[in-house]
C-alpha cells in the first residue's frame, strides 16, 4: 500500500476546524464531569442512604454500560425530547460519562485522608463543611492529580466517538476527506497526530501541576 507522505501539508490545514471542535468538545465534556463528579463524590460518602444510594446508582449505570450507547441514548432519546443539538447531546453524554469515574477518584482521594484530620479539626470547633474545604479537599485534590490527568486523556480520546452522532470532529473529517481522495491512511495519519499532540499537550499541563503541588508528598 502506496503512503503518500507528501500529501500530508496540503491537507493538514483541512483538519483545522476538526481539531478545534475536538478540543472544544473535550474540555466542556471535562468540566462538566468535573462538577458531576464532585458533587457525586460528596453524595457517595454521605452518611444519609437516601443522598449515597442514587450516587451509587448512578455511578454504576454509567460505568456498566459504554459510552457510545450513553451517547446515541442522549442523542436519540432526550435530544426528540428536550430539542438538544448534537454539540450539546456529545457534551452531555462525555459529560455524564467523565463524570461516574471522576466522582471514584474523589470518593478515594477524599477516604484516602486520616480520619484523625477531621476529628482533630471538629475538636477544635470547625464545622464539617469547613474542615472538609479547608483541610481535608486541598490534600484529596494532590492525591487525585495523577488519576484525573489519565481520566482526561481518556476522555479526550472518547470525544472521538462524537463522530457517530454528526459532530465534525478529527475522526469524521477523516473519514469525509478519505471518501472523496481516497487517501484513508494519510487523513488517519493527520488525525492521530492531532490526538497525539493533545495527549502531549494534557500530559506537560499535569506533569507541571503535579510537580508545582509536589504531588509525591502528598
Amino acid at each position: 500500500m502506496y503512503f503518500d507522505i507528501s500529501s500530508l501539508p496540503k491537507y493538514l490545514p483541512y483538519f483545522l476546524p476538526a481539531a478545534w471542535m475536538t478540543l472544544k468538545v473535550s474540555a466542556l465534556g471535562i468540566l462538566l464531569g468535573l462538577g458531576l463528579g464532585l458533587g457525586t463524590s460528596f453524595l457517595r460518602i454521605s452518611a444519609n442512604p437516601l443522598l449515597r444510594l442514587p450516587a451509587r446508582g448512578y455511578i454504576y449505570i454509567i460505568r456498566g454500560t459504554p459510552l457510545l450507547l450513553q451517547l446515541l441514548f442522549i442523542y436519540f432519546g432526550l435530544r426528540s425530547l428536550a430539542g438538544f443539538s448534537a454539540l450539546t447531546s456529545a457534551v452531555l453524554a462525555l459529560g455524564v460519562h467523565n463524570g461516574a469515574y471522576i466522582a471514584e477518584i474523589f470518593r478515594g482521594a477524599i477516604v484516602s485522608i486520616s480520619n484523625g484530620q477531621m476529628e482533630a479539626a471538629r475538636s477544635l470547633g470547625m464545622s464539617y463543611s469547613r474542615t472538609m474545604i479547608r483541610i481535608i479537599l486541598p490534600q484529596a485534590f494532590k492525591r487525585a492529580i495523577p488519576p484525573l490527568g489519565n481520566q482526561f486523556i481518556i476522555a479526550l480520546k472518547d470525544s472521538s466517538l462524537a463522530s457517530t452522532i454528526t459532530i465534525n470532529e478529527l475522526l469524521l473529517k477523516s473519514q469525509q476527506l478519505a471518501s472523496s481522495n481516497f487517501m484513508m491512511m494519510e487523513m488517519l495519519f493527520i488525525a492521530a497526530l492531532f490526538y497525539l499532540i493533545y495527549t502531549a499537550m494534557f500530559s506537560w499541563l499535569f506533569h507541571r501541576i503535579e510537580n508545582r503541588l509536589d504531588v509525591s508528598a502528598a
